[in-house]
């Protein structure tokens, strides 16, 4: 495994790229309504990113043929956007993106409420929100890696849902998908010693039901086995010397 640490310059570089991500996605959720088609909001997030003199990090990247991940109701993640999947009230529309600038990378993940949704969704949002500030207690330098996927599983495992397993964070920095991955579950080991200067993608997946998942037959978009809803909630953290800074985050607004 090769964690890289980053020098004072890159952090520079991802806090930036960060912020121009976050400042995507404030865009992105005021735009997310119903009526409009999932390939509408990928069209509009690939120009909030270059418009900002950045690259969609998810273009193409080992194939996948959008900007922007837009998964809906039972799709978990990497939904592929179509002219014809038209956003219905009382929907969950999951968003996963990022972009490069400067050549360092940032990624987020939100899941938004299309309308009045029930109150089941409802919930399910905001325990998957909440289990990531639940996680992100224990990355800090001396803690352990494993320490996060502990509270996260165990903040949720409070409200009967499912913690994806198939899918876990990871690393960013240079590249997308960097070491280490991040489990969302509990894991036997403690993991790797967290320092100063990791870089991280902590992004829990829920499901309101059972944690078991398929792929559809387009090789990318992931469902709930059991057709339950699924919520994604993510950020980019900094490990520093205190608490975490959340890169892609500037308030808990």
């Amino acid at each position: 495994m090769s964690v890289t640490i980053k020098s004072t310059r890159e952090i520079e570089l991802m806090r930036t790229a960060g912020r121009l991500l976050e400042e995507v996605y404030q865009e992105l959720g005021a735009f997310v309504k119903p009526g409009i088609s999932t390939m509408d909001i990928n069209r509009y997030g690939d120009r909030l990113i270059r418009d900002r003199g950045c690259i969609p990090n998810f273009l193409n990247y080992n194939g996948y043929p959008a900007s922007i991940c837009v998964s809906v109701n039972d799709e978990v993640v990497h939904g592929i956007p179509h002219e014809d999947h038209i956003i219905q009230e009382g929907d969950i529309v999951s968003l996963d993106a990022g972009l490069i600038y400067k050549g360092f990378h940032s990624d987020a993940a939100r899941t938004y409420a299309v309308g009045d949704i029930s109150p089941e969704a409802k919930k399910l949002i905001a325990v998957t929100k909440q289990s990531f500030f639940e996680g992100i207690k224990y990355a800090r330098a001396g803690h352990h890696l494993h320490e996060i996927s502990a509270a996260i599983n165990n903040y949720v495992d409070q409200f009967g849902y499912g913690v994806v397993r198939d899918l876990v964070g990871h690393g960013i920095g240079e590249k997308l998908h960097e070491d280490p991955q991040i489990p969302n579950f509990r894991q036997r080991r403690r993991g790797m010693k967290l320092v100063p200067g990791m870089t991280l993608a902590i992004e829990p997946m829920i499901n309101a039901g059972t944690w078991e998942v398929s792929w559809l037959d387009d090789d990318w978009t992931v469902v709930t086995d059991d057709g339950s809803l699924s919520a994604h909630y993510e950020n980019t953290i900094l490990i520093t010397d205190g608490d975490p800074e959340i890169l892609t985050l500037s308030s808990l607004e």
